[in-house]
């Protein structure tokens, strides 16, 4: 685990401050195995422990928000309804488990892609780009000083420094032991 010390523990207890908190969990590596560009059924794998952690943070208090990159949109491996399909699939496999995500933000922008409406430069929601989180923040009224980001790639790391809340670097097996080892319970 990268990053995680008492001082952090402490800043980021949801019961210290007044607001929404949350955790902004990257989808492809954190949530589900990255099996490439999965968007359909068949490549849904939950990573072990997944929802175990999103239910020990639900009831914990925290607002459970997936900022993800999908650029397989802007690279024409699958459409944006099938990007908001495999979504809304992975949401509703948690919650079958009692893990509840309360939001979604995808980003199916990349400055190399081969489909013209999703070729951007640099587009404000691509991660290291902070827009998803600071539009999760703004819509949900979520409070960043207890609020943090789990991510398993550099960018993610970035995207919540620009947002202001701490990054937490998921490095793999499970998501529970590494929540429940993050937070301390």
């Amino acid at each position: 685990m990268t990053g995680c010390n008492e001082g952090v523990r402490r800043r980021i207890d949801p019961t210290m401050t007044t607001g929404v908190p949350a955790v902004f969990l990257d989808r492809d590596g954190v949530l589900i195995e990255d099996t490439g560009y999965p968007h359909l059924e068949e490549h849904l794998r939950l990573v072990p422990g997944a929802p175990e952690a999103v239910r020990r943070l639900n009831q914990l208090g925290y607002l459970c928000v997936i900022v993800t990159n999908q650029s397989g949109v802007a690279r024409g491996l699958f459409t944006e309804d099938q990007m908001k399909a495999f979504n809304a699939l992975i949401v509703r496999r948690l919650a079958a488990r009692g893990a509840i995500i309360g939001a979604v933000y995808a980003c199916p922008f990349h400055s190399e892609g081969r489909v013209e409406a999703y070729i951007h430069p640099d587009h404000p929601d691509r991660k290291p780009n902070p827009g998803m989180l600071l539009r999760a923040i703004a819509d949900h009224h979520i409070d960043p000083a207890k609020s943090f980001m789990i991510g398993d790639q550099p960018s993610d790391m970035e995207a919540a420094r620009r947002a202001g809340v701490p990054g937490f670097e998921f490095e793999g097996g499970d998501l529970d032991a590494f929540v429940r080892d993050l937070l301390g319970h």
